[in-house]
Parts: structure tokens; sequence; C-alpha cells
């Protein structure tokens, strides 16, 4: 589980996670497309985080840099965080 502290660990600006989910229901749903998509968590700059989601196929830098930032609401199931944690996701 990750909490503040785990979080300020990271230089800013770093990856500190990443997966694969479908845009469904049951993954990251942003379009209903059923298509496997990657997703990155970014640490900010200010103590603060962030999930982008791209193609599968995409490097990690790429979808950090021109990915589609994901709602709190997908992003908390990705990534299992306690409250003080998911309360710091940059929306």
């Amino acid at each position: 589980m990750y909490t503040r502290e785990t979080l300020k660990k990271f230089p800013p600006d770093t990856i500190f996670a990443s997966g694969y989910s479908y845009d469904d229901e049951l993954g990251i749903y942003m379009q209903g497309t059923g298509d496997m998509l990657k997703w990155v968590a970014v640490r900010g700059g200010i103590d603060d985080w962030a999930i982008y989601v791209g193609k599968y196929y995409q490097s990690d830098e790429e979808i950090k840099n021109w990915g589609q930032k994901v709602p709190k609401r997908i992003a908390t199931k990705l990534l299992s965080g306690d409250t003080d944690f998911n309360d710091r996701y940059r929306e």
C-alpha cells in the first residue's frame, strides 16, 4: 500500500508504477473501446501524483509526457494507497 512517505521517496517527475489494463468496465474505462492500454503513475513536483494512460505499445516516457490523465476514481483502483496518498492525486 502506498503512503505519503512512500511517495516522498521518489524524486519529482519519476514514474513509480506502471501496468496494463483493458479499456472496459472492469479496467480503465476511458472510452469503452475494449483495447489494451498501458498506464504509468508519476510523482509530481509538490508531493502529488497522477496516472496517465496510452496505447499498450507506447514507452513509459511517451505516456508520461503525452498520455491522457485518468480520473481519481480510476487511479485509486489501479494503485492501493492510504487516504493521505489518495488525497494527493492531481486531477
